[in-house]
C-alpha cells in the first residue's frame, strides 16, 4: 500500500504592522494630508541647504529632559529623533547637556541640602561626586544611548577628555564651580569630520586635573564660538526670553544684543535663565550668527526651529 504524501505545513505569515498615527479614511482627506506634508518639506528645503555642512551646538537641559519615567522617555526619544534628522541631512550636531534636577534628585536622596547662587550649584568635593556621576554616567549615557538606537551616530565625553575644556575656579564661595578657561575644539572636529554626533558632559579640569562642574549654558557658549557654529540652540523648560521673567506675556520673538543688555540690566533675567542670555550674547558677539532658547518640552521644537518659518522661542541676532 503506498503511504499518504506527507501533509504541507502551512507557516503563518506575520500581520504587517500598522503605521503609526489613524490614518484618513476617504481618499480626499488622504492627498490633503500628503499634500501638507510635502508643503512642509518643500518649505524646509531652502533651511536644509543653507545649514548643510555648518555646525549646530544644541545644548539639551536637565529642565527639558526632566518629568515623569515615561515623560522622560518620550522627551528624550522626540529629542534623539531631531537630532538625528538634524545629521542626515548635513548638519553637523554637537550636543551639550545639563543635569540640574537629576543631581539634586540624588542629592536628596543623600541628605544633601542644595545651596544656589546666581543659578550656580554651591559645590563641595561630595557634590562634585555626585555631579560627575550623574552628568558622565547616566544623563550623558542616557542620551548616547537613545541617539544609537537610530544607528551607530554618537559618542559620549566630558569637559576632561582631550582636554577638551580647561577650567578655573569661578569664585571661592561656590567650592568647585568652574569656569572655561581654554577650549581645545580638537577632538570635537575630529568626530565632527567623521559624522560623529558628539554628546558632551560638562565636567572639566584645571591644569592639576583637579575637576570642576561648569555651567552647562556657559560651556555651550563657549563650545559654539570655538567651533564657529552657525548656530546655538538652547532647550530648556520655558517658551523663550521674557522681558518680566514671571508674565509669559512679555515673550520675545526676536532679540538684538541691544535689547539683550538692556533685560541683563534690568535684572529681567533670573536664576537659570542668566546664564542662558549671557551665553547667547557673547556667542553672538563672537561670531556665532544666530542664537535660540526654545521650550525642549515642545515636541520637535529642534525641527519647528530649524526648518520652518514661523519657528518657535526666541532667536537672538547680532
Amino acid at each position: 500500500m503506498t503511504p499518504p504524501p506527507p501533509r504541507r505545513r502551512s507557516i503563518p505569515f506575520p500581520s504587517p504592522k500598522p503605521l503609526p498615527g489613524p490614518l484618513p479614511k476617504n481618499p480626499r482627506a488622504l492627498r490633503a494630508a500628503a499634500h501638507n506634508t510635502a508643503s512642509l518639506l518643500v518649505e524646509a528645503l531652502p533651511y536644509i541647504q543653507r545649514f548643510r555642512g555648518k555646525i549646530v551646538v544644541v545644548k539639551y537641559g536637565g529642565n527639558a529632559l526632566h518629568g515623569s519615567a515615561e515623560d522622560t522617555d518620550d522627551a528624550l526619544a522626540s529629542f534623539a529623533q531631531d537630532v538625528v534628522l538634524m545629521r542626515a541631512v548635513g548638519i553637523l550636531p554637537v550636543v551639550v547637556h545639563g543635569g540640574g534636577p537629576q543631581i539634586g534628585e540624588l542629592m536628596a536622596r543623600l541628605g544633601k541640602v542644595t545651596e544656589f547662587r546666581d543659578g550656580l550649584r554651591v559645590t563641595d568635593a561630595e557634590t562634585l561626586d555626585i555631579a560627575r556621576m550623574v552628568l558622565v554616567g547616566k544623563v550623558n549615557r542616557d542620551i548616547v544611548s537613545a541617539i544609537n538606537v537610530h544607528g551607530p551616530l554618537a559618542v559620549g565625553m566630558s569637559g576632561e577628555d582631550a582636554n577638551l575644556i580647561t577650567a578655573a575656579q569661578s569664585h571661592v564661595d561656590l567650592g568647585f564651580v568652574g569656569k572655561v578657561a581654554v577650549v581645545d575644539p580638537t577632538m570635537l572636529q575630529r568626530l565632527v569630520a567623521e559624522g560623529i554626533i558628539p554628546v558632551v558632559a560638562t565636567i572639566g579640569a584645571d591644569e592639576a586635573g583637579q575637576a570642576y562642574n561648569i555651567n552647562a549654558d556657559t560651556v555651550a557658549g563657549a563650545l559654539a564660538e570655538a567651533l564657529e557654529a552657525e548656530k546655538l540652540i538652547f532647550l530648556t523648560d520655558v517658551e523663550g526670553l521674557r522681558v518680566v521673567a514671571d508674565d509669559p506675556t512679555t515673550l520675545v520673538q526676536q532679540a538684538n544684543l541691544d535689547v539683550i543688555d538692556e533685560i541683563l540690566r534690568s535684572r529681567g533675567a533670573v536664576g537659570g535663565m542668566k546664564p542662558k542670555i549671557e551665553a547667547c550674547a557673547q556667542a553672538v558677539r563672537n561670531g556665532v550668527a544666530r542664537a535660540h532658547i526654545l521650550d525642549g518640552r515642545v515636541p520637535h521644537a529642534l525641527l519647528l526651529e530649524l526648518f520652518t518659518d514661523s519657528g518657535v522661542g526666541t532667536m537672538v541676532l547680532p
